[in-house]
């Protein structure tokens, strides 16, 4: 039985990569600044609580929940562009 002929393989060039730029690790400061604004927001909550809302900013009331969860929620963010 005859064989049949083998095709030519195109040659292998470099591997394609991507065209947007290499993921580079986080800043030193970008984990303890994302750590710290977590557990800012969480003191706040706990502060307008524990003082029954005299503390922190006592004339705005319960907007120091929404601050508080504002904050916390700046460091949550930070999570999602956190590469080591």
């Amino acid at each position: 039985m005859p064989e049949s002929k083998s095709r030519r393989r195109p040659a292998k060039g470099p591997a394609q990569t991507p065209s947007t730029k290499a993921q580079q690790p986080n800043a030193v400061w970008f984990v303890p600044v994302m750590v710290s604004l977590m557990l800012l927001g969480l003191a706040w909550i706990i502060t307008y609580y524990i003082s029954d809302g005299a503390f922190p900013i006592p004339n705005i009331h319960n907007w120091n929940i929404g601050i508080g969860f504002a904050i916390a929620l700046a460091g949550f963010m930070m999570t999602t562009r956190w590469r080591s």
